[in-house]
């Protein structure tokens, strides 16, 4: 028993969702727009498409031959490269990430408030990335943003203009999340950190504040599959996070070790409907907490276990998409490792993107430190290879790579 658990656990998919689970759910959670309980638990897709076939015990990810031989073809210093986003200082071409963009083939950047200064100069700076790294015979990297909503936005004079928890309808979020995607695809952002879909707080409300929709997992779950299908109809990849949930969470991971006193049990009774339904509603991402939770004895970050991307994410949501880190300079993990281990530690949990907003120095000892550990045989290749994979295939489905 124990060895089929095991197998059971490995499994990884091949597909990032295209519309819909490719994994078949049965109680995913597609519901109608708009807040309040959706009309029914089976999506439209479910019941016009017959569904795939799953995936044996033990069998291993297959990626489609255009994906798996440009990865054949990369040295294992760029598949390294390839899984990191950083974070920066500077609002122009003198920035210092623009000679990693040279000298690295990362797999993106992430763009914060203290980037912006208007419109123009964003285009600019995304431009500038994607020069850099063609002059460089480097892939497109994701050009990543946190856009969430009125206060929360990075871009301030961008939609969109409402914070969720402002939000009165799902149907009213669909139509901002689009309006947003497209303005930051037309200046060059082809990816956002969200939307932010965790439940709120069981009893006094949450730490999450106004990032936080509703308080009752169905609404959440609406405003899931609202946001989640608009940032796909513009093509802009998106990240709903935090996975298994942070809303009860006592503190936001920004500002010291934040635990979560929910259970397996109790994060799949509420916490895990909204993720069901984005995966069905075709997220090609899913951003992974950074907080503390009992299945781990309140010791190791969800990111950097097993329990929840091979567990939760991998076997039980069927997801076959990019699976991320929050980020991982964030005192939540820092106060407990360093931020090379940490990447280490996160890759070899089952992570694919390696989120790190700063600094430069410890972006460069973590892309070391997981070389090494893929090089000396902590972190196995096909982990790696694994990895490399699920992200060329999203970068082909988002036409960053071409079919």
């Amino acid at each position: 028993m124990l060895v089929v658990l095991a197998l059971g656990a490995g499994v990884t998919g091949a597909v990032v969702g295209a519309g819909h689970d490719d994994g078949g759910q049965t109680s995913s959670n597609v519901p109608t727009p708009g807040r309040g309980k959706p009309e029914e638990r089976i999506s439209f897709l479910a019941k016009i498409v017959p569904p795939p076939a799953r995936e044996q015990a033990g069998e291993k990810a297959v990626f489609p031959r255009r994906v798996a031989a440009l990865a054949r073809s990369m040295s294992t210093e760029r598949k390294v490269a390839q899984l990191f986003l950083f974070g920066f200082r500077g609002t122009d071409a003198s920035a210092d990430i623009f000679g990693r963009l040279r000298r690295l083939d990362l797999g993106g950047i992430v763009l914060s408030s203290g980037n912006y200064v208007d419109q123009t100069q964003l285009s600019a700076l995304t431009g500038e990335a994607a020069a850099v790294a063609r002059s460089s015979r480097h892939l497109p990297p994701w050009t990543f943003a946190s856009q969430e909503g009125g206060e929360l936005n990075s871009f301030p004079d961008l939609p969109p203009s409402t914070a969720p928890a402002d939000l009165r309808f799902a149907k009213t979020a669909g139509a901002e999340a689009r309006s947003s995607a497209s303005s930051l695809r037309a200046l060059g952002v082809n990816a956002v950190l969200g939307p932010v879909i965790d439940v709120g707080g069981t009893e006094t409300g949450s730490a999450l504040g106004t990032r936080i929709y509703s308080d009752d997992p169905e609404e959440v779950a609406t405003y899931a599959n609202a946001t989640v299908r608009a940032y796909r109809a513009e093509r802009v990849f998106s990240a709903p996070s935090h996975l298994p949930g942070l809303g009860a969470t006592d503190q936001s991971t920004e500002d010291g070790p934040a635990t979560v006193g929910l259970g397996l049990d109790e994060l799949r009774q509420r916490d895990l409907m909204p993720f069901e339904t984005a995966i069905s509603a075709g997220a090609p991402g899913i951003l992974i907490s950074s907080a503390l939770y009992p299945f781990s004895d309140f010791t190791v970050p969800a990111s950097l276990t097993r329990v929840v991307d091979s567990t939760l994410l991998r076997r039980e949501l069927k997801f076959k998409g990019v699976s991320m880190t929050d980020d991982l300079a964030d005192p939540a993990i820092t106060a407990l490792y360093t931020v090379p281990d940490a990447a280490v530690r996160a890759l070899g949990a089952g992570a694919d993107m390696l989120y790190i907003s700063g600094t430069a120095g410890d972006q460069q000892a973590a892309y070391i430190a997981v070389l090494r550990a893929v090089q000396r045989g902590r972190v196995p290749r096909a982990r790696l290879n694994e990895a490399v994979g699920r992200i060329l295939l999203a970068k082909q489905d988002y036409n960053l790579i071409r079919r």
